[in-house]
């Protein structure tokens, strides 16, 4: 019996081929899709899971309240994770880390590790970041430790035993010895070291005192908190806490600091207070939900295809019913069937995914799974879908057809009802609402990020290459031998470019009322030609110059954010006021326009900057597009001879600033290759149905083409009942995507407005699509020989 069924299953597969295709195509797509969706929505959620004391771990960051805003350094003060320990017994371990570049050198190897973290001696405490040699208690227990992960040990030792060994941090000039050596951080942490130096060294040798610090801010503070504790309550008495500590030092500054705890596996998605390589929750419920929809829509096209041609089975049900088969016997034939095609179905997903894993891995920047067949939970779980998804399919029909009288249909007069039809034209409507509602919130997104690639910055990114010096002795003679080649127009050096971190300090600014102000303001250190270098104009007063010896003591210059701030109406009222930063007093002698030295994901925010050589290490080279790789190697020989310490390591602003936008940008191309295949989806049922409609009224097209109609009353007359449809869905969808993609854009500061002509274009889009579908099958009747229709019939 069973084999009889197959025989039938596969027999009627073959028969109606180009529907069984179109059903196991749109089933392979949509389960594929499904599949690699997962993959991606499983490891952002997967990030900073792998920590045993996870449910105890917090971050803390800080808010710090000023008279004019509230600023947000990121992390704490120095001093509130060592004084944790002591003042509060609900904690078990504090831990602070801070990210660093160390040039380190072993013999004739030498890298600039941009992977360098400092941290606390419990941070293998905190943390689960297996230590394959070395003890996790005290391996960062004194100063000139260092732990290396297994990379940077073949690196720069290749098979011998580190421990013990030294290596020479050129930059900070001391000698570190390997205490233990890590396993690699997993990809889906987001800590990232390559190698960890003890925090004694930077509190005990190179800045005493800094763990008594309250008014440093800046670095990342981590508690575990012991087992029980209620974190609710702990942050509750952290206030008084910092009263007793610093409560005379806030008052006088006029800044009052506010820690908040957030539970450190949720930071990477939840957290407010990530940089551009973190994640984002939104875009993982955005990525479920189109995995959703497409595997809708690839559902829908089946149940479709399958109601749709359930009449024609009609008549063998029939003659099987009036040999002896019964209801129960045909009702799992048909479902079996149903569910053959998803099984089919299957297989080609497990195998076209097995092929788009490496492809799909690069396109989302991360190693999101290294085989399919690492992901057998998931593979159970799409087997078990695919058999719902066949018995969903295949029920409808197998009822109906199961329990008419044979008698009927035999004489030819069973059709599949009005409810079919509704089922049909519902299901119709749907996925054509889901694929409006993606190609609109599709166009969006390419906007938005072609605005953010293209507005106007303030500043000039082009051909701006930019060297990091570390404060080497030799910058400045480096500069100098650099401006004197042909395709370099101009050098100039500063603290901070546009698009990375800055500084920022604690000011006093006399403000429109002749008050001196308190801000924290970011701030540049630059030389006398940054601004004419980067192109940044001037909105009031002058710029830095070398007729003006005060200009390296005593000057500063604002932007506009800055002068708005402190209530001048035009930027020319703040020129010649006094201002009082970090202990150094002065003029502000210019105003400069305001400029994007953030992502435009933020506001512009008030910005200062000074003349300070000391704490510039940056070098922004300036060159020409002609021969750039002659140039390139042309700058690389008199780094090599004059900094031959430091191995030679360079970007590009443009790129650099663009980084900022890389997880939007991964977003954007990710969302756009599954929306296109949910279009795909939806194109590939349409084309079914329609061949199948087609198909239905072969006898009325002829007798219609005998009456004289001609090929453009064939096309109207098959095409008119489907573009009905997608008006009604565009209807539907329109609303839809526009309160969805609004609330997506407040995400960014600077956005694109939601304009008419976005709703029409994918309104106009989805009808080219739907009749460039159906005309294909409608020419195609319409142009063939009525005589030969009428003589089928």
């Amino acid at each position: 019996m069973i084999k009889n069924y197959f025989k039938i299953a596969f027999r009627n597969l073959w028969r109606h081929r180009v529907f069984s295709l179109i059903n196991i195509l749109g089933l392979t797509v949509g389960m594929t899709a499904c599949f690699l969706i997962f993959l991606y929505v499983r490891f952002e959620l997967s990030y900073d899971k792998f920590h045993s004391k996870g449910d105890r771990i917090y971050r803390i960051v800080c808010d710090i309240k000023t008279p004019t805003e509230t600023m947000h350094p990121g992390g704490p003060s120095w001093a509130v994770g060592p004084h944790l320990m002591g003042g509060f017994p609900q904690v078990e371990a504090a831990v602070r880390t801070t990210d660093d570049e160390l040039l380190v050198r072993k013999g004739n190897v030498k890298f600039q590790e941009k992977n360098s973290l400092w941290a606390d001696s419990s941070f293998f405490q905190v943390f689960d970041f297996k230590l394959i040699k070395g003890n996790p208690k005290t391996a960062l227990n004194e100063p000139l430790s260092i732990v290396f992960s297994e990379s940077a040990v073949k690196k720069y030792f290749g098979d011998k035993d580190p421990i013990g060994q030294t290596v020479l941090l050129t930059g900070d000039g001391f000698t570190a010895k390997i205490t233990g050596v890590m396993k690699d951080i997993p990809e889906n942490s987001m800590i990232k070291a390559d190698m960890i130096v003890s925090m004694n060294t930077l509190t005990r040798k190179l800045n005493p005192g800094l763990d008594d610090q309250w008014g440093n801010y800046g670095n990342r503070t981590y508690v575990l908190l012991r087992p029980g504790a209620n974190a609710a309550a702990f942050e509750k008495q952290i206030p008084a806490f910092l009263e007793k500590m610093n409560g005379t030092e806030m008052k006088q500054l006029n800044m009052y600091p506010t820690l908040i705890l957030e539970k450190f596996k949720d930071a990477y998605l939840r957290s407010d207070r990530n940089d551009s390589n973190s994640g984002s929750i939104k875009n993982v419920y955005i990525f479920s939900i189109i995995a959703v929809f497409i595997l809708l829509i690839a559902c829908f096209n089946f149940i479709n295809l399958t109601t749709a041609r359930s009449a024609e089975r009609a008549k063998e049900v029939g003659i099987r019913k009036v040999v002896g088969a019964g209801k129960q016997q045909l009702t799992r034939q048909f479902i079996g069937e149903s569910v053959l095609i998803c099984m089919i179905a299957f297989i080609l997903t497990i195998a076209v995914a097995a092929l788009l894993l490496p492809s799909f891995n690069q396109l989302a920047g991360k190693t999101l799974s290294r085989g399919v067949f690492d992901n057998m939970n998931f593979i159970g779980i799409l087997f078990l879908a695919s058999i719902g998804i066949g018995v969903l399919a295949g029920i409808y029909p197998a009822l109906v057809l199961s329990s008419f009288k044979p008698v009927t249909v035999l004489k030819g007069r069973f059709t599949t009802g009005t409810k079919g039809i509704l089922l049909r034209k519902g299901l119709v409507i749907s996925q054509f609402t889901i694929s409006i509602t993606l190609i609109i919130a599709t166009i969006i997104v390419y906007l938005q990020m072609n605005f953010m690639r293209n507005q106007d910055l303030g500043f000039n990114k082009d051909q701006m290459m930019v060297i990091n010096s570390n404060g080497d002795p030799a910058r400045d003679a480096f500069m100098h031998a650099v401006s004197s080649l042909p395709n370099v127009k101009s050098v100039s050096m500063s603290s901070s470019v546009p698009g990375g971190g800055n500084m920022g300090a604690y000011s006093k600014i006399q403000n429109v009322k002749g008050d001196m102000q308190i801000a924290n303001l970011d701030l540049y250190f630059v030389d006398f030609d940054y601004l004419k270098q980067f192109d940044i104009k001037m909105a009031a007063g002058r710029s830095f110059s070398r007729d003006f010896m005060t200009d390296t003591t005593h000057a500063m210059i604002l932007n506009e954010a800055a002068v708005k701030m402190f209530g001048y109406r035009s930027p020319m009222d703040a020129v010649g006021r006094d201002f009082n930063q970090w202990g150094r007093e002065g003029k502000i002698i210019g105003v400069m326009k305001d400029f994007h030295f953030k992502s435009l994901q933020e506001v512009i925010k008030p910005l200062s900057m000074r003349i300070e050589p000391n704490g510039c290490s940056l070098i922004s080279i300036k060159v020409s597009g002609n021969n750039l790789p002659g140039t390139i190697s042309s700058i690389e020989n008199k780094w090599n001879t004059l900094i031959p310490a430091r191995p030679f390591s360079y970007f590009f602003l443009d790129e650099y600033f663009d980084k900022q936008y890389k997880s939007e940008q991964r977003f954007g191309k990710l969302f756009l290759n599954f929306a296109i295949l949910a279009i795909i989806i939806s194109c590939l049922g349409l084309l079914g149905l329609a061949s199948y409609s087609t198909m239905q009224r072969t006898r009325e097209i002829g007798i219609r083409k005998v009456l004289g109609a001609s090929v453009g009353n064939i096309v109207n007359l098959l095409s008119k009942d489907f573009l009905r449809l997608v008006g009604i869905a565009v209807i539907i969808a329109s609303p839809i995507a526009y309160f969805s993609m609004h609330k997506w854009l407040l995400d960014f500061a600077y956005r694109i407005p939601i304009s008419w002509w976005i709703f029409v274009t994918a309104a106009v889009t989805a009808t080219l699509i739907a009749i460039i579908t159906v005309s294909f099958q409608a020419i195609k009747a319409a142009v063939s020989n009525p005589v030969k229709s009428l003589r089928t019939e």
